[in-house]
């Protein structure tokens, strides 16, 4: 049965700020490559330096634990793409700090948290890690 959420298209454009462009490509490069990736790791670790395990396995734990949650298919864009999925947009909206109604649309199931915990998580460190940087104006 296909729902109105199941487009592919490339409805939102892409986080303004460049810490959560990076949790979204990490989140795309771990879901589309493996949890393993390689690119993703150099991503964490040239944004983090000698941190970047933190960054890392945040972003993994969240790919894990919307896998394992979900009632229903994520559609997530090719690492490169120039816009958003609304998929993505919701998963960026509970990156960054968005409830449990957020939650509940991108899994279908607000009764398990697991992901909106991990989410707020890695949304903290991608804040801490544009801090560090200076990415902030």
């Amino acid at each position: 049965m296909a729902h109105s959420h199941d487009s592919t298209a490339l409805d939102l454009p892409l986080p303004a700020r460049r810490h959560q462009t990076l949790g979204l490509v990490l989140v795309r490069r771990l879901a589309g490559h493996g949890l393993h990736d390689a690119r993703a790791t150099m991503l964490a670790l040239d944004a983090s330096g000698t941190k970047f395990r933190r960054l890392l396995v945040l972003a993994r734990a969240l790919v894990v634990d919307l896998a394992r949650t979900s009632r229903r298919k994520i559609l997530l864009a090719p690492c490169c793409a120039a816009g958003m999925t609304r998929d993505e947009g919701l998963l960026m909206a509970m990156v960054g700090g968005g409830g449990l109604d957020v939650h509940g649309v991108l899994t279908e199931d607000a009764a398990c948290t697991d992901a909106m915990a991990t989410a707020h998580a890695l949304g903290e460190e991608l804040d801490r890690v544009a801090t560090r940087n200076a990415w902030r104006r």
